[in-house]
């Protein structure tokens, strides 16, 4: 009976040892074997430097344990949040994740099918800002205005939102209406401004003819058909019998840089430089004229404003280092990166930025945007008295 006491006494001390040895091993152990449930946790193949996950599982797991109210929990939207922050993290408000939402928001704006109060919004320096106001839409007749703030959505602050965060709170059916707190340059205050939304059509080009000769295209944006509508205004302009050109390209907020070189083509010699596009491995991409160009001795200015961004900053850049055009107006938004828009799942997707813009002669205008050859812009009386001052001094230099 002694000898068999001491076999199980030795049993039970191997056995809780082992027990002890398991918990101390599960409590140093790797955070997400405590974690039932979870797919695809091995990293994917490739070379990746050295990182610990086990403060994400480690928090993952108290959420779990301890989060007072469990109903609440969704854990697919857990993981979107998660990488959404992870992209946050690098500082480029172009780099995002579309949760399956957001998604489909993003893909109706491309398309054009959208209703809402129609302005080109993103994150400039931290602060959600207003690139452009389209025309002919509430925003615009709401008194939004380029480089304008957005400091409220509703009754939502806008600090530390995503661009798509926010279009996904002003957007909404026609007929509805959003309010916005908005803090303007030349104002001292923030104001609240009340947008009706409606079905938003885009437009995209607007002709005159000025006196003096002078023929004015205004480009409200790069869309697909905008090549097309930019070859039919100068087929007005060869029709007007005029030399002289201003392309208006204030509050264009860009669009497609396909079409920002079809354009540039009319103006410059075929092979010519439109931009460059330079990749993180340092090498570049060319971007070439087709070599249109049917114009001779033309007299040619480009306006411009804080709301000229992306492929109108292309354009810009492009007729300004060729020598082709004096660049005239404010200084531009400053969008000069590439992003290239890759799906995650069947639901999301993720738009990075893969590269930068750089203009013919080298110049990057990411931040910093374009400075013009004649700085001038529309005072608050000018915009009172109806008087366009940069049109003004684009007509004066011509």
């Amino acid at each position: 009976m002694r000898k068999s006491f001491f076999i199980l006494a030795a049993a039970a001390v191997l056995v809780a040892t082992f027990a002890l040895g398991a918990l101390v091993g599960y409590e140093r152990g790797p955070e997400i074997r405590k974690i039932a449930g979870v797919l695809n946790g091995q990293a994917p193949a490739g070379q990746f430097e050295e990182v610990d996950f086990n403060p994400f599982w480690k928090t993952w797991r108290l959420v779990e344990e301890k989060y007072a109210a469990p109903d609440g929990i969704d854990r697919q939207k857990m993981v979107w949040g998660a990488i959404q922050g992870a992209l946050k993290s690098l500082g480029d408000p172009y780099t995002v994740f579309f949760p399956p939402v957001e998604k489909k928001i993003f893909e109706s704006e491309v398309r054009g099918d959208f209703e809402g109060v129609g302005m080109e919004i993103a994150v400039k320096k931290g602060v959600l800002t207003v690139v452009a106001p389209l025309k002919g839409t509430p925003a615009l007749r709401a008194g939004i205005k380029p480089g304008d703030k957005i400091l409220k959505i509703g009754d939502k602050e806008s600090a530390d939102m995503s661009a798509e965060e926010a279009v996904g709170l002003i957007r909404g059916p026609r007929g509805t209406t959003v309010k916005l707190l908005i803090f303007s340059q030349d104002t001292d205050a923030p104001r609240e401004v009340s947008v009706v939304r409606d079905v938003i059509q885009i437009p995209i080009i607007d002709t005159e003819l000025k006196d003096g000769g002078v023929f004015v295209i205004k480009l409200h944006n790069f869309s697909e058909r905008s090549p097309f509508e930019f070859r039919m205004a100068l087929r007005e302009f060869i029709l007007s019998g005029s030399n002289k050109m201003i392309i208006d390209l204030r509050n264009n907020p860009g669009g497609y840089l396909e079409a920002a070189v079809d354009i540039a083509s009319w103006f410059l010699d075929t092979g010519e430089v439109v931009v460059r596009e330079k990749f993180k491995s340092g090498q570049e991409r060319l971007y070439r004229s087709k070599g249109y160009a049917p114009f001779k001795n033309l007299k040619l200015a480009v306006l411009v404003n804080q709301g000229s961004a992306s492929a109108s900053e292309i354009l810009a850049g492009t007729l300004k280092d060729h020598g082709k055009a004096a660049i005239i107006g404010e200084r531009t938004f400053g969008k000069g990166s590439v992003q290239e828009l890759i799906p995650v799942t069947a639901e999301t997707s993720v738009k990075i930025t893969i590269a930068r813009w750089l203009t013919p002669g080298g110049q990057s205008f990411s931040e910093v945007g374009l400075q013009p050859d004649v700085e001038i812009k529309n005072t608050k009386e000018d915009d009172e008295k109806g008087r366009d001052a940069v049109m003004e001094k684009a007509l004066e230099i011509l």
